[in-house]
């Protein structure tokens, strides 16, 4: 389940391996799955492709990093917070997806393994084969000449701009939904064919527009206004607003359910800090020691540890 998951529509249920299966675990890959695990939703990361980042030198425009990043530091980051937030991640070549006549998906491997998972969210960029046989090859595919020769390739406008496709349950994200190559972009498009995964879900449950949406934020516990804090005033907001053929009864466990959902949202400031004192020890275990030690103030590291020692550090 994900970390910090406010969403209780229940576990996966045993005929499936997992909820989630995302193929490909570059920028887009790891940022859907960090968005459908913190959702509930158990997610499976199948990674072992080319991938172009890695052929790249340093990663500059990556916003956070202002001194740039080495890409192998940023992909151990984004797999490592894609693990924390839930994710299984599988080192694992995906050679084809199946319709099983039971429903979901059916994922084999290149090593003969086989996975049963609800949804899909394709995030490879260079080879979309694997979906061959989910739809019309000629939905799925185009021609093109490149260097002489006649190639086949995935259609980048098979999904829609959300990254939903005509396939029920399947998904496409990044460079593969042409979306473009900078790892920025594909990461947030990560991100948003995710979020089109989880509203289609919550519709399925039952809600309908904004309350559809589903968004992944922390607010801080000092803005909650105590009147939307009673479950009541939730339900008095759904009735207002919900479509006629609604039951009351739906409604009201509608509404009840969003109010626990927004109420777990909330978080005081002692847990505040401690998340961020985390982070912070979090990214300072990827950087190199060397490196660290030479950022801080010696003053700082002699205060340190005679801190930890109780006395004044020797010195040679």
């Amino acid at each position: 389940m994900g970390a910090d998951s406010d969403d209780t529509d229940g576990r996966t249920d045993r005929e499936f391996d997992a909820d989630v299966a995302v193929v490909g675990g570059g920028p887009a890959g790891c940022a859907a799955g960090v968005f459908t695990a913190r959702a509930g939703l158990e997610t499976t990361i199948f990674d072992r492709g080319p991938s172009s980042l890695r052929r790249c030198v340093s990663l500059e425009n990556y916003l956070g990093f202002p001194g740039g990043i080495d890409v192998e530091t940023f992909l151990d980051l984004a797999q490592d917070h894609a693990e924390t937030a839930g994710c299984r991640c599988r080192e694992a070549l995906v050679e084809s997806v199946a319709l099983p006549a039971d429903g979901g998906f059916r994922l084999e491997t290149q090593d003969g393994a086989s996975y049963r998972t609800r949804y899909v969210i394709a995030a490879s960029k260079y080879d979309g084969s694997y979906l061959r046989g989910l739809d019309d090859p000629d939905a799925l595919f185009v021609t093109e000449e490149r260097d002489g020769e006649t190639v086949e390739r995935f259609d980048e406008t098979y999904p829609d701009a959300d990254g939903r496709t005509p396939v029920d349950g399947l998904y496409v994200a990044g460079p593969l939904a042409g979306c473009g190559d900078q790892a920025i972009i594909a990461a947030g498009h990560g991100a948003t064919v995710a979020r089109s995964l989880l509203r289609d879900r919550r519709e399925d449950a039952g809600y309908w527009g904004r309350f559809a949406e589903r968004y992944d934020w922390r607010r801080d516990a000092a803005d909650r206004a105590e009147e939307w804090a009673d479950p009541d005033r939730w339900v008095d907001l759904f009735e207002s607003d919900a479509p006629e053929e609604y039951d009351p009864a739906e409604i009201r466990r509608l509404a009840e359910a969003y109010a626990d959902e927004r109420e777990g949202s909330y978080v005081d400031p002692e847990t505040a800090n401690r998340r961020a004192e985390r982070g912070q020890r979090r990214l300072a275990a990827a950087l190199d020691d060397d490196v660290l030690l030479e950022a801080v103030d010696d003053d700082a590291i002699r205060a340190y540890v005679r801190d930890a020692d109780g006395d004044e550090p020797t010195r040679d």
